[in-house]
Parts: structure tokens; C-alpha cells; sequence
């Protein structure tokens, strides 16, 4: 009999909310506590969102009850174009502006709209898996390229260049990074725009946490070193205000319109396809985008985040045959495993095995498009308290290990 199931979604996995997450919730049911350190929502763990985000949202429900805009309601589409002028990217219109209901329905449209069966699409290694099963499902081919963990986590441009082929269609670039929380230099970022310039890439640019970032380190929007190539800029409220059961998340093209002007139009109809995004959300931005602060004060020092992810790289380093590099920006750390002390044949059996045991819920590195099994990830967003309990836990489960292997 034919299973009722396509053969595409054979490769498609999604491990942040995969299996491990299905077993930590039958744990919860069963009274165990859990400390979940999977997937990065603030709201979950108390992280405080601007009221006045929350106000606009309440304000508009009245008005919220239709069906609003294919693209997005224009005093939202507005503020978002007036948001990147803000940071450089000044040729954005409202126009060029495409609301969603969050980054992830966007990041699908957008390589809908772009793929052809067979066409390839350039991903960092190690990745946020939305891009790699998102390319599959729009019959196309992710190719990851890797970053360089003893170079800060920045992308190996060798091996980026190395894997372009007549059939590369775009480059994804995460930053600040997602698992890593790196933040990629200018210099790279050129060497990248450069790259897709000569080889006819669209440059795909996911700067969801362009504002979660500590140590005085600088983002560049990527679009702003590439004003002559076709460009998506991916942003949204889930992230840098707080707000991720909002689902509201926005696109915008930029580039010559001389070679953006078919994609628009191709997107425009899927748009118009989905009806419009979360009407009740989008009143929110306007709102949102006006506060520059609140973020500031969590990620400065002393503040709430940039405390945590200090705290969250201390406990981890001081765990014997651990080592990570420190987040420069998001709230996720990615540590390595030292082979040597802790060596892994497969780090999705680590990760069950340390949920069952010790009741802490990460992801295997390789759940996240890393090749080795020496990785895994976890949020820094939970209090300081809570992630010194996290890392006695593992400290525990690593120590305990090779008893539990021999």
C-alpha cells in the first residue's frame, strides 16, 4: 500500500521541536521537572516585553477583524522601510516591505518563489534548520558551507567558494548567528556580497536578532554592503521584542528592480495566497519599532541578558572537556564536546540520554546541520539560577558518562 506520506518529507527534520521535545512533555506529564533549554522564546522564560507593544496589539483588535493587506498593513509596512533607513538601507519602500506570520512562513515564500527542482541553496554550517528543510520543501538542494569554530564561528569562505555551482541560486546568511551567536565581521560579509555578485546570488539575509548584541559589537545589515544585487532582509518582533506568539515577521527586498521586479511579483501571489498575515500583530509595529531602548538595557552590562549569557559560557567552559566560544550576540551558546574526554559516536543519543536522565532538554549539533557529533545547543534565556541548575545537571550526566557507556 502507498503510504499516504511524500518522499520529500523524508528529508525534512525540524529537531528543535522534534522527538526529544515530545519525550520531555510525556516527562512533564508524568511530574518530572524539566529544564528545557531548546528553543529560544523569551516570553517562556519571563524575559519582559515593552508594554507598549503589547498596548498596540490591544488597541487594534477592533480594528483586526477582516481580512488586511496581501503585504502587510501599510502604516506597518511604513515603519519597517523607516526602520532600515534607520540602518542604512535606505532605497526599501513600503512597497518592497512583505509581512508574514513570523520569519518562517516568509523564508518559505521566499525560496518558493526563487527554486526550481535541482537549484541549490548556500547554507551556513551549522544552521538554524528552518533554511535546510524549507529548501527541501521548495524542491530545491541545501549545500551547507561551514563556519570555522577556531576563527569565532565565522564562515569559511574557502569552503563557501568552493561549493558554488552552476546551479547555486542563493546564499543564506544568519547573523548574529543562530546556533552560535557569533556576529559576522564587515570584511566577511563583503567577501560574501562579493562572491554572490560574481556567481548571480541572491543574498538571503536572516538578521532576526540584529539587535541582541553585547560587548559593544556592531551588526551590519548585510543589504547595506550589496546595493547592487537582489537582497532579502529578514527581521521580525518574535526576537528583539519579545514577543514570538505574536508570529509577526517581515521581509524586504532590495537591489536593482530591474532584477527584483519578476520575484516581487511571484511573491506578491503568494501573498496573495495565504489571504495576509496576523492582522491583530502587525498593529504592534509602528509601536515597536519606536522603542530602541528596552533591548539596549537587556543586552548591556548588568543587563538581564548579557548577565545571562555570562553566566550560561562561565558554568559551561568550567565543565571539565567543554569548551565554547563566547556568544557575541542572540541568546544561544554552542559548546563542543573535547572527543577526548567525552567522545561521541552519536549526539542525538547524548541529548536523549541526558533528557532521560537528568531532564534537561537541548539540541544535538547535528539536529542543527553540524557534521561531527562534538556540538549542542542551548538557549542562555533562562534565569541565572535556572542555568546553574542546567549545567550541574550535565556536569553530572558527563561525569556519570562513561559508567553509563561501559
Amino acid at each position: 500500500m502507498r503510504t499516504l506520506r511524500s518522499a520529500r518529507m523524508s528529508d525534512v527534520t525540524y529537531e528543535i521541536r522534534g522527538p526529544l521535545l515530545r519525550l520531555a512533555q510525556q516527562l512533564e506529564r508524568d511530574g518530572e521537572k524539566v529544564v528545557k533549554l531548546n528553543i529560544g522564546d523569551p516570553a517562556a522564560f519571563g524575559v519582559p516585553v515593552p508594554p507598549e507593544v503589547v498596548d498596540a496589539a490591544r488597541a487594534g483588535v477592533a480594528d483586526s477583524t477582516g481580512y488586511g493587506d496581501a503585504q502587510g498593513l501599510l502604516p506597518a509596512r511604513e515603519a519597517i522601510a523607516a526602520d532600515y533607513a534607520r540602518k542604512g538601507l535606505s532605497g526599501v519602500t513600503p512597497a518592497d516591505v512583505f509581512l508574514g506570520n513570523g520569519v518562517s512562513e516568509l523564508v518559505s515564500m521566499a525560496l518558493q518563489a526563487l527554486l526550481d527542482p535541482g537549484d541549490q541553496v548556500l547554507v551556513p554550517a551549522p544552521d538554524y534548520p528552518l533554511w535546510t528543510a524549507a529548501t527541501t520543501l521548495a524542491g530545491g538542494e541545501p549545500v551547507h558551507y561551514l563556519c570555522d569554530e577556531g576563527a569565532g564561528w565565522q564562515p569559511d569562505l574557502a569552503d563557501l567558494s568552493a561549493k558554488i555551482t552552476d546551479r547555486t541560486r542563493a546564499v543564506v546568511i544568519i547573523n548574529p548567528n543562530n546556533p552560535t551567536g557569533a556576529v559576522w565581521p564587515r570584511e566577511a560579509l563583503e567577501r560574501i556580497t562579493t562572491l554572490a555578485g560574481a556567481h548571480g546570488l541572491v543574498v538571503m539575509a536572516d538578521e532576526i536578532y540584529d539587535e541582541i548584541l553585547y560587548d559593544g559589537v556592531v551588526h551590519v545589515p548585510a543589504a547595506t554592503l550589496a546595493p547592487d544585487l537582489p537582497c532579502l532582509t529578514f527581521g521580525g518582533l518574535s526576537k528583539r521584542y519579545r514577543v514570538p506568539g505574536f508570529r509577526c515577521g517581515w521581509m524586504a527586498i532590495s537591489g536593482p528592480r530591474t532584477l527584483t521586479a519578476d520575484y516581487a511579483e511571484a511573491l506578491e501571489t503568494l501573498a496573495c495566497l495565504r489571504l495576509c498575515p496576523n492582522v491583530v500583530a502587525q498593529h504592534a509595529v509602528p509601536a515597536a519599532l519606536r522603542d530602541t531602548a528596552s533591548i539596549r538595557a537587556l543586552t548591556a552590562p548588568g543587563g538581564r541578558l548579557a548577565e545571562q549569557r555570562d553566566r550560561c559560557w562561565e558554568l559551561l567552559t568550567a565543565i571539565p572537556g567543554v569548551s565554547c566560544v563566547k556568544p557575541q550576540g542572540s541568546f544561544y551558546a554552542f559548546p563542543r564536546l573535547d572527543p577526548r574526554v567525552h567522545p561521541l559516536a552519536d549526539d542525538g543519543r547524548f541529548a536523549l540520554d541526558l533528557l532521560r536522565e537528568e531532564k534537561v532538554l537541548i539540541v544535538q549539533g547535528s539536529g542543527l546541520g553540524w557534521p561531527r557529533h562534538d556540538h549542542f545547543r542551548i538557549v542562555t534565556l533562562p534565569p541565572v539560577g535556572d542555568l546553574g541548575e542546567a549545567a550541574a545537571r550535565i556536569a553530572r550526566f558527563l561525569e556519570r558518562r562513561p559508567a553509563l557507556t561501559s
